[in-house]
């Protein structure tokens, strides 16, 4: 039976995640394939490459520069985080991602999209990382409304927690039957409708499947939860989550807040290594 790795976006949330994949990486723990939404996707991609704390790293080395991420960004490019410096110049040339590791590594990797025309998932399968490849990472991490549609392969793409924020349910019909799934909400979290709706309709009126995709989001992310609790009594998966709401906004830039959301993914993992062992 496959043992697959399932990753929660949520922005700077995902630095939980990435405490959560270091402590894994530092013990052998490994999977035969990771699937990665938003967050999940750009910091998931470092598992299978080994980069153990190049997450921390680079978000805390560019957190302050306005070629990353910004209202700078924003105003001139249309996208919060900046496209070509954050997913092409950084990894290629300031905080170099090992596309030689991540291309050996036997472990399938796959990320979520949402296709704006359609407002339904796209996912996809990344064998190959390469230029291609980080656009697919860029499409999935791209947030409406702070981000320009990604155009690949024909289709506009954006973010995949707009339409599947949990994917596990695509994961086991990949055949991975054993998952362990690390979320950035604690226990007990229930998604509320958008506030924003209004400018969703406003500002995406271009784009009425996405409005409508984000009117639902709520339902889809409860669902999804419905679905762990079911998967998670009958054995089959393994539920990572933070005790707490973490302190840190899914944009935040703070150094401190950043190196203790982090920290707490680690704390996390540790207490939580035997059972990860165990199970997978």
């Amino acid at each position: 039976m496959k043992k697959g790795l399932v990753l929660e976006g949520g922005g700077m949330r995902g630095l939980f995640t990435a405490g959560v994949m270091d402590v894994m990486m530092e013990h052998g723990i490994r999977f035969d394939g990771i699937v990665g939404v938003s967050a999940g996707a750009t910091f998931g991609c470092n598992f299978k490459s080994h980069q153990i704390g190049r997450v921390l790293r680079y978000n805390i080395r560019f957190k302050d520069d306005p070629r990353y991420m910004g209202l700078r960004s924003l105003l001139k490019t249309g996208d919060l985080v900046a496209a070509e410096f954050s997913y092409h110049t950084l990894p290629n040339e300031l905080d170099i991602f090992d596309f030689d590791a991540y291309n050996a590594d036997p472990a399938e990797f796959h990320v979520v999209c949402t296709d704006v025309r359609t407002g339904e998932p796209v996912y996809h399968r990344l064998d190959c990382m390469d230029d291609d490849g980080l656009e697919w990472i860029r499409a999935s991490a791209s947030m409406p409304l702070v981000s320009k549609p990604v155009c690949i392969e024909g289709r506009l793409l954006l973010d995949g927690g707009i339409s599947d924020s949990i994917p596990l349910r695509y994961f086991q019909e990949q055949g991975f039957g054993r998952n362990v799934v690390v979320l950035t909400q604690p226990k007990g979290f229930y998604k509320r409708r958008t506030k924003l709706m209004p400018l969703f309709h406003l500002f995406m009126r271009c784009y009425p499947a996405i409005v409508r995709a984000m009117s639902r989001r709520h339902l889809m992310y409860n669902a999804e939860l419905a679905f762990l609790e079911e998967q998670e009594r009958q054995g089959n998966i393994l539920l990572i989550y933070p005790q707490d709401t973490l302190p840190i906004g899914r944009t935040e830039q703070d150094e401190r807040k950043m190196r203790r959301v982090y920290a707490m993914g680690r704390v996390k993992a540790e207490e939580m290594l035997s059972a990860i062992r165990e199970f997978v």
